[in-house]
């Protein structure tokens, strides 16, 4: 099969477009022949040789897949040949005490398609059966690709972690970002006050257009004098982040007494500094969060299905092409999700 794959950790010259073993598969796993791939910033922290994801190289990409079934292990249940599905990025053991109390994301085992195994930059990709979900409605390949890990990671965020209730306000970072899209559109739903960031004024209107009921551009303004100004001082119930230094600080002071923090990345560093008698002072809550569960992306799909949550998609490249799609990635000139094909 053709692949991408890196041999080396480094920058996005390392990616190379050769020809890669094709999966076998075990007696619980499906072979999917891809159809389209989305990107994350995770590929790119991949890449680069991140001390959390240690890998043996050479190595496949790729977090986000959908696809059509080739072949099915002759212990699997639920997934027939020439079904359309879409991949289920956390990968867990599915036995031990936190899978069986649905709190999948905690398993000792826990690791992201793409990041512990081969991943999606590839025609064919191997996965465990548990982790194939058929795709909703008549949603294309591309779009299905485009909504698992970010909607997971947001619907986790703002229900399980911040307990997001009807009538809050939050503040989500970065409305152009996969995970941010996604959070607009969910705390909209959930009746929520929806204030959220953008990096230029041309992003503005499609921010609106997932349901923000503000829009700051924060290369113009401080954004957290803006959102005290729209919440007459007071600050947000509660704060969506995956950026890390750039925005701590500010991030901190948008949030109301008893405000919940919760942040799922670092594409800015890891160190930050923490004031303590503020958090205490202002009774704050901060809360690391990372991907979810396999109940709520099967909840995230059902609403996607339902056009209550659109995967939003700023560029397709062909999987060849997966170097410029990464390149497009680190620039940050893109709203919604870059997404393979094959």
């Amino acid at each position: 099969m053709k692949a991408v794959i890196f041999r080396e950790h480094g920058g996005t010259h390392k990616l190379s477009y050769e020809d890669f073993p094709t999966p076998e598969i075990g007696p619980g796993d499906v072979l999917i022949r891809a159809k389209a791939c989305a990107l994350n910033h995770l590929d790119l922290w991949v890449r680069e040789g991140n001390p959390a994801y240690p890998l043996v190289l050479p190595h496949v990409l790729g977090s986000d897949v959908s696809g059509i079934v080739e072949q099915v292990g002759s212990h699997t249940e639920g997934v027939t040949v020439g079904q359309r599905v879409f991949i289920s990025p956390g990968m867990s053991c599915w036995h031990c005490n936190a899978c069986l109390a649905g709190r999948d994301n905690f398993c000792r085992t826990y690791g992201v398609l793409g990041a512990v195994v081969h991943g999606g930059y590839a025609e064919y990709v191997k996965v465990p059966f548990r982790n194939v979900l058929p795709i909703p409605g008549d949603l294309s390949f591309e779009k299905a690709a485009a909504f698992p890990l970010v909607s997971v990671t947001a619907s986790h965020m703002l229900f399980a972690l911040a307990g997001l209730q009807h009538g809050e306000t939050v503040l989500v970072i970065g409305a152009g970002s996969g995970v941010g899209m996604m959070a607009v559109q969910m705390a909209k739903l959930a009746g929520a006050y929806v204030i959220t960031t953008v990096g230029t004024d041309e992003k503005i209107p499609k921010a609106k257009a997932l349901g923000a009921d503000e829009v700051i551009n924060h290369t113009k303004e401080k954004f957290a004098e803006r959102v005290k100004s729209l919440t007459d001082r007071r600050g947000v119930d509660v704060v969506i982040e995956h950026v890390g230094p750039e925005v701590w600080d500010s991030c901190l002071e948008s949030l109301a007494k008893g405000g919940r923090l919760i942040t799922c990345g670092a594409t800015t560093g890891g160190d930050v500094k923490l004031n303590l008698r503020y958090v205490y002072g202002r009774q704050l809550m901060i809360k690391g969060s990372y991907m979810g569960t396999h109940a709520e992306l099967v909840k995230a799909a059902e609403l996607v299905g339902q056009g209550r949550l659109i995967p939003v998609i700023e560029r397709t490249f062909p999987l060849q092409e997966a170097k410029q799609a990464q390149d497009l990635m680190v620039k940050r000139q893109f709203f919604g999700k870059i997404v393979l094909t094959m």
